[in-house]
């Protein structure tokens, strides 16, 4: 069951939320807002798994509202403006649902949502059993704690691990090397590098600083390195 918020201007659409919502069954809705304002607050005090948002409302847009929080629950934008849904997406809404809108693709909405929390619970529960793992070095079974990974450099065959404690070479494919880091610890910067976000210090789209390393970001990875960058940020 996800636990779901509503926050519009408009109390009928309100009501026709909580009656969709009533209508699926995996999608409770513990609170609804016409004042987004009273909606930080509460937000503040209870986990909240996901919000249903309007943009245009009174004293603060949705997508500025977005911005505001501390919090990160998944969001579904409905509004009666089309002209919304680029930016909407660039703030990784769930979806967007124009007004009015059907059972049908309420539905449709609410099953992503359903999809994405059960994909990151997976990813979560993976990074709490990823306590060590195991890189072939030579003849031998490394176990490496992932948290002293401070990166990953390609080097033909080979990949480089470059811990706190020193180097670790492992006769490796890249792809067999994003498999193995494959937690929201790391994320992929360069086709030669993986770097673990915690050691990141600083960046731009075309550099990755860890401490003092400076290593390159390649085109292809930009996006997911900005994606990152948002998430994270602290307004």
């Amino acid at each position: 069951m996800l636990k779901a918020i509503a926050i519009d201007d408009e109390p009928i659409a309100l009501e026709v939320i909580k009656n969709l919502a009533g209508e699926i069954g995996f999608i409770s809705v513990a609170e609804t807002f016409t004042n987004p304002f009273k909606a930080i607050t509460y937000l503040q005090q209870n986990n909240i798994d996901l919000i249903f948002l309007d943009i245009k409302m009174p004293g603060i847009l949705g997508t500025d509202f977005i911005k505001t929080i501390s919090t990160s629950p998944m969001v579904i934008f409905t509004t009666a403006y089309s002209e919304h849904a680029v930016q909407s997406f660039e703030l990784d809404a769930i979806d967007f649902l124009l007004k009015p809108f059907s059972l049908a693709r309420f539905l449709k909405a609410c099953m992503k949502a359903q999809d994405y929390h059960k994909l990151r619970n997976i990813k979560e529960a993976k990074v709490a059993d990823r306590r060590t793992l195991f890189v072939k070095s030579g003849y031998e079974e490394i176990c490496v704690n992932p948290a002293d990974i401070i990166y990953a450099e390609s080097a033909g065959n080979y990949v480089n691990f470059v811990l706190t404690s020193g180097k670790l070479i492992s006769r490796l494919t890249m792809t067999e090397a994003v498999e193995l880091l494959s937690v929201p610890e790391f994320i992929r910067i360069h086709r030669s590098f993986i770097v673990a976000t915690r050691y990141i210090s600083k960046t731009d789209k075309k550099t990755v600083w860890l401490g003092n390393t400076e290593l390159p970001v390649g085109a292809a990875y930009t996006y997911e390195l900005l994606k990152f960058i948002a998430q994270n940020k602290k307004l």
